[in-house]
């Protein structure tokens, strides 16, 4: 018997029980589809982090001041100290100083609330340079960012972000109206193109000031030169380590810490979040995807026992295909190959359930649910291989059926 006629009754006898048949792809169908949700999840999360982390700004380094401890000896969290200043940031600009640094932004921030006519919103005031939209990657949708003059005359400006614009001027367009920041009017000179919420915060709902009008109009306090973060971008993703040292060794110099242990100062590196991030959901899809996997095992021990079940009910075909020449080798390639389209049918089926399934889930949970095509292919290989696998045993248990045996079976 050759390949072609062994695939042939394979398939005849997978057909002649459709019933059980169906039944023992169902396993599998449900592990693969179980596996796929599961991997499509965790890749969907992933994305989505990504890309949240990636609207922050491309090759992204953050400085942010050290922590203050009080007279009491009580320790304020990260951040809390006014170690930073807008000389460290004229500093750090210099390609000089640190070659591998393409743009640095110095900022402050608080909380405000903006009035626009009868309308007024609450919402964060960032004082920056024009170098910002460089380094957090912002675009307009209308208008003009902050400029160098800008920043120079201390001007009352504001660019607002595209939720806030809204929220304050409904349809209308925003530009040149007057906006009072905390009481201090403002002309609106542009308007930020959406860029979506992230962790850290809602990217659209913010008002951006130049910086010494922020210090001096609206955040106020005695150290007017002191900032709250550094974004510094690099020049390239490759130089972002090299960018990171040469950060870190001009902030030591200027602070004049000779220990690095003892640093004012933090840095976080836009790679490291994105690492760590990729690490945690990474951990959790493969978690998820090894309690989906027990099904596949569930599957597979069904096939084995459906197998051993055809066996027995065909001890007599068994034995008269033994008597005609067939030999043990034939007989085991027969029951592997019936294992094998059961597994593959089921394999299928299961990736057709796990896209429609991930499309329909993807739509009522908000989430994406990324189906990639290599996924897809090892799934189906996978179902053959379970197949196969737990096809191996009762193969090998009809091969080795005496003839006589098998014909005087009742």
């Amino acid at each position: 018997m050759n390949w072609r006629e062994t695939i042939r009754t394979g398939w005849d006898a997978v057909r002649a029980h459709r019933l059980r048949s169906g039944l023992t792809m169902l396993g599998i169908l449900i592990g693969i589809a179980a596996v796929m949700l599961t991997v499509g999840l965790g890749q969907g999360a992933q994305a989505t982090i990504t890309s949240q982390i990636n609207s922050l700004g491309s090759n992204l380094l953050v400085v942010t001041p050290g922590s203050t401890t009080g007279s009491n000896g009580v320790r304020g969290g990260a951040g809390t100290a006014s170690t930073l200043t807008t000389a460290d940031a004229t500093a750090l600009a210099d390609r000089t100083v640190a070659p591998d640094v393409a743009a640095v932004a110095p900022t402050v921030q608080r909380s405000a609330s903006l009035t626009a006519g009868t309308a007024n919103w609450t919402t964060t005031v960032i004082g920056t340079v024009p170098d910002y939209a460089v380094v957090r990657a912002r675009t307009l949708a209308e208008g003009r960012f902050l400029t160098a003059q800008d920043v120079a005359e201390h001007a009352p400006v504001v660019v607002l972000g595209s939720t806030t614009a809204t929220e304050l001027f409904g349809a209308r367009s925003p530009l040149g109206r007057s906006v009072a920041v905390s009481g201090t009017p403002m002309t609106v000179v542009g308007v930020l193109a959406p860029a979506g919420s992230s962790a850290v915060q809602n990217q659209d709902d913010q008002a951006i000031l130049p910086l010494p009008t922020a210090a001096d109009r609206v955040i106020g306090g005695t150290a007017r030169t002191a900032v709250q973060a550094i974004y510094l971008t690099a020049v390239s993703t490759e130089a972002l380590p090299a960018a990171y040292q040469e950060v870190t060794a001009e902030l030591l110099a200027l602070h004049r810490v000779t220990d690095p242990a003892n640093a004012d100062f933090t840095i976080t590196s836009q790679q490291a979040i994105l690492d760590t991030a990729t690490t945690i959901t990474g951990a959790l899809t493969a978690v998820l995807a090894g309690i989906a996997g027990i099904s596949l095992l569930v599957g597979g021990i069904g096939v084995m026992n459906i197998m051993l079940v055809s066996i027995t009910e065909r001890i007599r075909e068994i034995g008269l295909r033994k008597a005609l020449g067939a030999t043990p080798r034939v007989i085991r390639r027969q029951f592997l190959v019936e294992a094998g389209v059961l597994g593959l049918a089921g394999g299928i089926a299961g990736v057709i359930l796990g896209v429609v399934a991930g499309a329909l889930l993807s739509t009522a949970i908000g989430q994406p649910i990324v189906v990639s095509p290599t996924a897809t292919l090892g799934a189906i290989v996978v179902s053959v291989g379970i197949g196969l696998v737990f096809g191996v045993y009762p193969a090998s248990r009809a091969a080795r059926l005496a003839p006589i045996d098998a014909l005087r079976s009742e």
